[in-house]
Formats: C-alpha cells, structure tokens, sequence
C-alpha cells in the first residue's frame, strides 16, 4: 500500500472539505452532533487535516462540534509544541467572530503510546503467548520511553493542552498514568480532562487512579464482544489472566472513573446505538456483519454497564471530555439543543433489541440536521 499511495496523487483540499461534510451527514444520521477527531496532523501517509477543518469551519459547513487531536510526532521532542500552539490559535480565528464562535477547536495532542494486541504492538505488563500456549517473552512496544513521555505530557498540559492517549495494553496504560500523575505534581491541579482511549487491557491496580488523577477513561463499546477478531486473534496470545482484564468498563465505573464512549471509526461502525448495545450487553448488535459464531455468548458479562450509564458516557461524559458539557450533553435550560430523536424509547425494550433502534431526527444547535426518509 506504501509504494501505491507515494506515487498516487493525494486529495485536494477542496477533496477534504467535501468529506468532512459528507462525514459529518453519515454522523448526524447516526444522532452524532459533535465528535473528537482523533489525528490532526502529519500521520503515515494520510494527509493533514487541519487546514480543511478551518476552511470547512470558516465556510460555515460544519454544523457539529469537532475537537481536533494534534499529532503528536515521535523523534521531534517538545519543539512541536510552538506548532500546536499557533495551531489552537488558528483554529480560534477561523470563524471570524461569528456568533457562537468557532465549531472546530485545536485543543487537544495525541499521543500514540503502543499499538494493538493482533500483532503483538500494544504494550503489556507481562509476556504474549504463541500459538501453542507458551509464554514468548514479548512484551509489546512503549513507542515513547516512560521518561520522555512524562516530560512530554508535563509540557503538554502546561500550556493547557488536553492530552489523548492511544493505549491498548496495561503496561502503555500505566505509563500515561504515571505521565499524567508527573505532570500533576509539576505543574499542579488543571482542568486538561486528560483522556485514555481504548484501554483494551488494564492492570486492577490502576483502575483506580483513574478518579484519582481525574483521568477520562474513553472507551469504545463495540470491541467487548466475542467475536472473531477476539476470539481467534486476541485471547489465545494474551493468556487467561490479561484476557479476563479486557475492556473493563463496569470496573471503571465502579472505581469512580468518568467515562466517555466512542468509535475509533472508521475503524469501526461510529453507530452509537450499536455501541450502547454492546456496553449493555457484551455481545454484538442484531446484525452486526463481524459477528462469528460465539457471538451470543457475552464477553466478560461482569463489566456491564447499564443503559443509563452507556447513555451518559455518549452524551455528558462525551461532551465532558471535550470541554463542552456546560453548554451541550444534557436537556437543560440554557443548553444548546443538540437533541437526538430515536424510533423507540430504549428503556421500554428488551436490552438485547437496544441495537436496532433507529434515528429519526437530529437536531445540532437547534437547527434539523437529519430526518429519517420517510418520518
């Protein structure tokens, strides 16, 4: 793929305008009326976005609320905080003063700390195993040494960045913990809401330094499932012990963590309705087209959350990890109408038909963004 996307011409800007729009209609079918875009920047071979965003912004065609992750580049230390921050200001002054200010803010860094369990990159506290049951040795890959990443972090939330983690395994965990705590004690008390995504696998030690430390603990529903990207590629190369520690939502909870629910997409389905289906349940949404044939067996069924917990963690504690929650999150007085209107109400149907609710109408700051054909 490398040797194809050097040689083929990349997308115009113009091109990125286009699909932040065409994005954002797919999200707001999906009753998504602001979200986190988690790489801004130089990323492999995907070209930066932040330029299409402001234009996007200045043009008046977002009608959602975006949050973007500036890249946090490995190898260029904390010289790139000068960027970030002339960045933040840029994204600031691209809506020109209008009424309700800018609808696309720079004000968070992501940090990529590991990779993924199936190919044996997230970080762990302990040794993969092979196919055959035996300890490896391998351990994963810190892709920032644990000294480098608390300076980083540390300058990071000094000049009143947010800092988004990537982190899969609980070694990679631990380590943006320990960042988080080192820039706590340097620079103090802060209002960074500070968040780790994915946390795939996390030690029970840590659990709770997560309230401690008001650590945001975002997670992506949709993966706690037995499915075969689980069950065949995940569980056999972690061991008994490191796959019953995976996606521990209810543990989180109960630790006092904030949560905050996402998707990763496009990696995969940003549907929330399917997500909350699979924080309730821990199996796969009716339909979902991954689903293998363990699916209806829940994964882990003690790190449930109930419906009012999934509910919050994609509206308030969304809107809370993107510094939005006294304007947006919750029906109050004085709120922006961010409203989602679904087919059903899902606290009178069986938990396992929460995944094929529909939405009818969105609605992002009072204005009809989205209407089911047909309604």
């Amino acid at each position: 793929m490398d040797l194809m996307q050097h040689v083929v011409p990349g997308p115009t800007r113009d091109d990125q305008v286009a699909g932040i729009v065409e994005g954002q209609r797919y999200l707001h079918s999906l009753g998504i009326t602001a979200w986190q875009e988690a790489i801004v920047g130089d990323y492999a071979a995907t070209p930066d976005c932040f330029d299409a965003f402001t234009e996007a912004d200045s043009r008046e065609l977002l009608t959602a609320r975006v949050t973007g992750a500036l890249w946090w580049q490995r190898g260029k230390g904390i010289e790139q905080l000068e960027l970030m921050a002339q960045r933040r200001a840029e994204a600031e002054r691209a809506a020109g003063g209008r009424a309700g200010g800018s609808r696309f803010r720079a004000a968070s860094v992501k940090i990529m700390q590991d990779g993924i369990c199936e190919n044996y990159t997230a970080a762990l506290l302990s040794s993969y195993y092979d196919g055959h049951g035996h300890p490896t040795g391998g351990t994963g890959i810190s892709f920032f040494d644990p000294l480098e990443l608390c300076e980083a972090v540390t300058a990071i939330d000094r000049q009143g960045f947010q800092v988004h983690f990537h982190a899969i395994g609980d070694r990679a965990v631990r380590e943006a913990l320990d960042a988080i705590a080192a820039a706590r004690a340097a620079n103090g008390p802060g209002d960074g809401r500070h968040h780790i995504a994915h946390l795939q696998v996390v030690h029970p030690d840590d659990l709770p330094r997560f309230r401690d430390l008001g650590v945001v603990a975002n997670c992506q529903p949709l993966w706690a499932c037995n499915e075969p990207q689980m069950t065949d590629l995940t569980i056999p190369f972690l061991g008994a012990e490191q796959s019953g520690r995976q996606y521990p939502f209810g543990s989180l909870a109960r630790a006092g963590a904030q949560l905050c629910f996402g998707s990763d997409w496009p990696v995969s389905s940003p549907n929330p309705l399917w997500e909350i289906h699979t924080a309730v349940n821990r199996t796969p949404p009716p339909g979902y087209p991954d689903a293998g044939p363990h699916s209806d067996e829940p994964f882990l069924p003690e790190q449930r959350v109930d419906l009012a917990a999934a509910i919050a963690a994609f509206t308030i504690g969304s809107a809370y990890v993107n510094h939005d929650d006294t304007r947006a999150g919750s029906i109050e007085p004085g709120k922006r109408a961010d409203l989602v209107v679904l087919d059903r109400n899902l606290f009178r149907e069986p938990a396992g038909e929460i995944g094929l609710a529909q939405v009818d109408l969105t609605l992002a700051d009072g204005s009809v963004v989205y209407t089911r054909p047909g309604i």
